[in-house]
């Protein structure tokens, strides 16, 4: 008779305890990953992550920031190119109108230059024209930069018609103030003072310009006043202290004239880059 010992009644109780024992095993191996990977995050990115960053990075981007400095050299570059352009067309601007202008007041004795100035090349001291030129290139170049900190662009007859059209109403204020005759100068002056914002009303209209019209007038009347009183030049019948009491009118119109031809240039210029 068999022996109660020899029958495998333990069989299936050993086969769930070696069971138990693997679930439990693998259990303890998917937490220890699971650990590590909560670790690896925590502490450091992954590598998909440290590469998106390296890429926004701006210590790990020379390639973006070449390109961009590269586009900035340009852009600098072609801001100063259009500005000597400008200034040149707004300096023999200015020469030409002073040879003009200048030439007009002489032939009607209104200005007087010493005799061996007057058979220098047409009628005029050889430092009137560049000194024109250079107040034209300066005032041509300081409306368009007002509009543009003031943040109020000019856009009020932009079109070179009107700026030719602008320039022929100035020539002819020079003009009446040598030709015209009054009963006295203070009529005159009303008259041309009349004339001179007419021009700004027609041809500008804007705060910025009437300001600066202001100041340039009085600016250049102080600078005439120092001139004619040192003996460099004068004026006949002066009424103004040393000059003409037209004389303001005349500058008025005259940097409203030029910064119009300014702002005309100006169109299609790109911005002054801001440096960081």
């Amino acid at each position: 008779m068999p022996r109660l010992d020899d029958h495998p009644w333990s069989g299936p109780c050993a086969k769930g305890a070696k069971h138990r024992s693997h679930l439990r095993a693998s259990a303890r191996g998917l937490e220890a990953k699971v650990g590590e990977m909560i670790t690896s995050s925590v502490s450091g990115p992954s590598p998909l992550v440290a590469h998106s960053a390296r890429g926004t990075d701006p210590a790990h981007g020379p390639v973006s920031a070449g390109v961009g400095g590269h586009g900035s050299s340009g852009h600098i570059t072609s801001w100063h190119h259009h500005l000597v352009q400008r200034s040149l067309v707004l300096f023999s601007v200015g020469v030409v109108l002073a040879l003009v202008l200048n030439l007009l007041q002489v032939q009607r004795n209104v200005t007087l230059f010493p005799e061996e100035v007057i058979a220098t090349i047409f009628s005029s001291a050889w430092w009137v024209p560049p000194c024109c030129g250079t107040a034209a290139a300066v005032v041509g170049l300081l409306y368009p930069c007002i509009d543009s900190r003031l943040g109020e662009p000019h856009k009020f007859k932009r079109e070179w018609a009107s700026v030719m059209r602008c320039v022929a109403v100035f020539v002819g204020i020079n003009h009446a103030s040598a030709k015209l005759d009054f009963a006295n100068n203070v009529q005159l002056s009303l008259t041309l003072a009349a004339l001179s914002l007419g021009l700004w009303w027609t041809f500008d209209r804007s705060r910025s310009g009437l300001g600066l019209g202001i100041t340039i007038a009085f600016l250049a009347t102080v600078i005439t006043q120092l001139l004619v009183y040192n003996g460099v030049y004068q004026y006949t019948s002066p009424d103004f202290l040393y000059i003409r009491s037209w004389l303001p009118c005349i500058f008025f119109s005259g940097g409203v004239t030029v910064g119009n031809i300014g702002r005309q240039l100006a169109m299609g210029v790109p911005e002054k880059p801001h440096s960081d």
